[in-house]
C-alpha cells in the first residue's frame, strides 16, 4: 500500500509556519517545552502526509493535482 501526498499546498504553508513557530519560540525560552509539539505539524509538512488525514478519510491536495 503506498501512503500518497494528502497535505495541500496551502496547508502546508501554514503547518511549516507553525512548526517552525513554535520550535523557534521554545529554544528562544518564549515557550515552555511543550513548543517542542512544533515537531509534528514541521514533518507533516514536510512530507506531505497526514496520518490523521488518513484515518478520517481527508485531504488538502486539490483533486485536478493528484
Amino acid at each position: 500500500m503506498a501512503i500518497g501526498s494528502n497535505v495541500g499546498t496551502v496547508d502546508r504553508a501554514l503547518r511549516l509556519a507553525l512548526g517552525i513557530g513554535l520550535i523557534a519560540a521554545t529554544l528562544l525560552g518564549y515557550i515552555g517545552v511543550w513548543g517542542w509539539i512544533g515537531v509534528v505539524p514541521l514533518l507533516t509538512a514536510l512530507f506531505s502526509f497526514c496520518p490523521l488525514y488518513r484515518v478520517f478519510s481527508f485531504s488538502s491536495v486539490d483533486s485536478h493535482m493528484e
